[in-house]
């Protein structure tokens, strides 16, 4: 399940992270998560508390940095496999990859809703009786990869 969006972390509010730990709730509640998201971040490997005190978590501005991160991921689509392969990276050029294959795919969903767009338009604007005799609806629907045989 998605969580939804949460408001964005001020800067005064990152400042203040930079020098002291936070307990689950605490994180969570700075970014408007329920704790139990920290939880499951953190069983597929995207979080690690920088420790633990009597049992609780501890976590530090790194793992804050990570949580808004992620945040940031989720919004413009990444899922949780992708930001476990971005964040585990050894290295600049392997966390680009990630980023280059993300932006590939999400190009490619662009040009297929981008041709939905164009055959619903023409659909809707076609000046034939019934658009599915036209035969610019016809070749629309067929797009370049399909040929009839004449």
């Amino acid at each position: 399940m998605k969580s939804s969006p949460a408001p964005a972390v001020s800067a005064a509010t990152a400042a203040s992270s930079q020098t002291r730990e936070f307990t689950i709730g605490e994180l969570a509640a700075r970014f408007g998560l329920a704790t139990h998201v920290l939880r499951h971040w953190e069983s597929v490997g995207l979080l690690r508390p920088d420790r633990r005190v009597n049992g609780r978590r501890r976590y530090t501005s790194a793992e804050f940095t990570r949580v808004a991160i992620i945040m940031q991921g989720r919004a413009v689509g990444f899922g949780l496999d992708e930001l476990r392969l971005m964040l585990g990276a050894d290295n600049g050029a392997a966390r680009r990859a990630v980023l280059q294959r993300h932006r590939d795919e999400l190009d490619r969903r662009i040009a297929t809703a981008t041709a939905a767009r164009d055959l619903l338009d023409h659909a809707l604007d076609c000046p034939a009786e019934d658009f599915l005799r036209c035969p610019n609806f016809q070749r629309l629907v067929q797009g370049p990869g399909c040929q009839l045989d004449s």
